[in-house]
């Protein structure tokens, strides 16, 4: 019983420092500072990437898809440069 309750925790904590990460990845910018989420799609493209998925992700755009090797990625930009602050290929 106490193991269990420990894995329950230790995945609860596991899963919140995940959903936080992505908050503080970015430097927080006011919305009107943000590139337009069409004109952020189309630069990333422009970049070299295939986009599978785009959104925002706590105070970044975030894509899943493919970089210019065709390597498999998750790619985290900040909204108003568009620089890359963290980039993981997945395997």
């Amino acid at each position: 019983m106490k193991i269990a309750h420990l894995l329950t925790i230790a995945t609860l904590a596991i899963s919140s420092l995940a959903i936080a990460d992505s908050d503080y990845l970015c430097t927080t910018h006011s919305k009107t500072e943000w590139v337009a989420g069409s004109d952020a799609h189309a630069k990333i493209v422009a970049m070299g990437y295939k986009v599978k998925e785009f959104k925002e992700s706590g105070n970044c755009y975030k894509i899943e898809g493919w970089d210019k090797n065709g390597q498999k990625v998750d790619v985290y930009f900040d909204p108003k440069t568009l620089a890359v602050v963290r980039s993981k290929i997945d395997h």
